[in-house]
């Protein structure tokens, strides 16, 4: 690293630093060109206190390196590497719930709050990793507005669905910003390669995804199937009926869930097809 004295560092402003512990110390200087380079070279080196601090920390070195000219592609390739790489070799084979979030409105959000956005995905993002960890869930990808998970029990993801919808809709966000996210459950058999979870499963799980709405969880018929055991007290599921989702060979039966602290009436699922014998009504597992 350049030299720099505990005087020169001590006049340094908080902003030529990518990370700032609670503490109060400042680590990773990204004031010039070699501190960026180094800042870089050193991410993986330090111990941050949270993922919320390390995402902060990646965003803040980002922006440092495009201010001086510089491509990290090393970075990010590492970074992509290590991730994939330790993720793939700790996710659940055999039959597994996934679980797809994606905000609602996410363009119009953007264009609201302008800078103050990446500050709002970064507080969903965070709401939501820690709802999928305290139900033992694994997180399989993030990327721009969307976030992929799975589980091993199916009650594990319900778990973390509702408690992610809970927690969006009691958060207070920037300028009353109405912060929703679509949630679709789908339980299958996928194949597990080096690069991450392959097949049908993966796909009904992205379709009952997209076809749900802000604030709303869907079930597959594969999830709703899965749950053998006894709903707590104020979870129900209610059959929407069956859809034709894009890309799937046969129509799909899509389930609500219904439960304390979360929106109930939303508009026909968004999707491509026509209704298949669509009649609504309360079923349990």
């Amino acid at each position: 690293m350049p030299t720099l004295s505990a005087t020169a560092r001590a006049r340094l402003p908080d902003s030529a630093f990518a990370y700032i512990d609670s503490q109060g110390r400042r680590r990773l200087p990204i004031n010039d060109v070699s501190h960026v380079r180094n800042a870089l070279a050193r991410f993986d080196q330090v111990d941050f206190e949270d993922d919320a601090a390390r995402e902060r920390a990646r965003e803040r070195l980002l922006r440092a390196a495009k201010k001086h000219g510089i491509v990290p592609l090393g970075f990010f390739d590492g970074q992509l590497r290590k991730a994939r790489g330790a993720n793939v070799r700790s996710l659940p084979r055999g039959t597994v719930t996934f679980l797809l979030t994606d905000i609602e409105g996410s363009t119009r959000l953007l264009e609201r709050l302008g800078d103050g956005y990446a500050g709002l995905l970064r507080d969903v993002r965070t709401i939501i990793r820690t709802s999928v960890r305290s139900a033992s869930g694994h997180e399989v990808d993030a990327r721009a507005d969307e976030f992929f998970a799975v589980f091993r029990r199916p009650m594990h993801a319900l778990d973390a669905a509702l408690a992610i919808q809970r927690a969006l809709h009691e958060r207070v966000w920037p300028e009353k910003a109405d912060v929703r996210v679509r949630i679709g459950m789908h339980t299958g058999r996928p194949t597990l390669t080096d690069t991450g979870y392959i097949g049908i499963a993966v796909h009904t799980a992205a379709r009952v995804c997209y076809a749900s709405h802000g604030g709303q969880i869907l079930l597959s018929s594969g999830a709703h199937e899965s749950f053998t055991e006894r709903l707590a007290g104020g979870i129900a599921f209610r059959s929407l009926g069956r859809y034709s989702l894009h890309g799937l060979a046969e129509p799909e039966a899509l389930f609500q869930v219904n439960a304390a602290g979360l929106i109930t009436k939303f508009p026909r699922p968004r999707t491509i097809g026509p209704i298949r014998r669509a009649r609504a009504g309360p079923t349990h597992a």
